[in-house]
């Protein structure tokens, strides 16, 4: 008996909705101050691994952490996680990572990462906009362990830097290109309702 493509493409659609709601229903923040709870641990780790990361923590306008992504995919694959965005040390703002993907995948992984706003025009892009998808907009650059290693306050010149951490699982292929990040307000924040 022969499945039409159709058919195979949804039932890894549906396979991947079931496997991404488990993860997100037990794991993400419901609350402002438990994703703020976890932006300050996954800073302090970052902070820990990576002193490239602090020293560019004191010249960023702001920092977007997001402390786990989930990433789980059969063909089809898509990523959730939630953050808040730092100015001053202080969460102004909260937000939602999605990704979603279509190709050679199979697995499930973690990781977090954390976006350094290095000019005042990219950090009120993100706080003006109603969301924003990573390539599009302000330039950025993912930093690797190489590339953080050659970065000084004086070569620190795009508008944002990324950097992927605490990454677990059985998956291939990280990236953040095509990563949606949209404003959302959870309970406890200010602008909830």
């Amino acid at each position: 008996m022969r499945m039409k493509k159709s058919t195979i493409k949804g039932l890894l659609a549906t396979f991947f909705f079931i496997v991404l709601t488990a993860v997100s229903a037990t794991s993400f923040a419901s609350t402002a101050q438990e994703i703020d709870r976890d932006v300050d641990k996954a800073l302090q780790e970052l902070f820990a691994k990576s002193p490239e990361a602090r020293q560019l923590a004191k010249m960023a306008k702001g920092i977007l952490v997001f402390p786990k992504i989930y990433k789980a995919g059969f063909i089809v694959g898509g990523q959730y996680g939630e953050g808040a965005l730092r100015v001053n040390g202080h969460s102004v703002a909260y937000f939602k990572s999605v990704g979603a993907s279509y190709g050679l995948q199979a697995g499930v992984q973690s990781f977090g990462y954390a976006l350094f706003f290095m000019t005042d025009d990219a950090l009120k892009y993100i706080l003006n906009s109603n969301g924003w998808e990573i390539g599009v907009g302000p330039s950025i650059v993912v930093v690797d362990a190489g590339a953080a290693k050659n970065l000084t306050t004086t070569t620190a010149k795009k508008d944002i830097y990324a950097f992927i951490f605490s990454q677990k699982g059985l998956m291939a292929g990280l990236g953040l290109q095509g990563t949606k990040i949209t404003p959302f307000h959870p309970e406890g924040s200010p602008h909830h309702k």
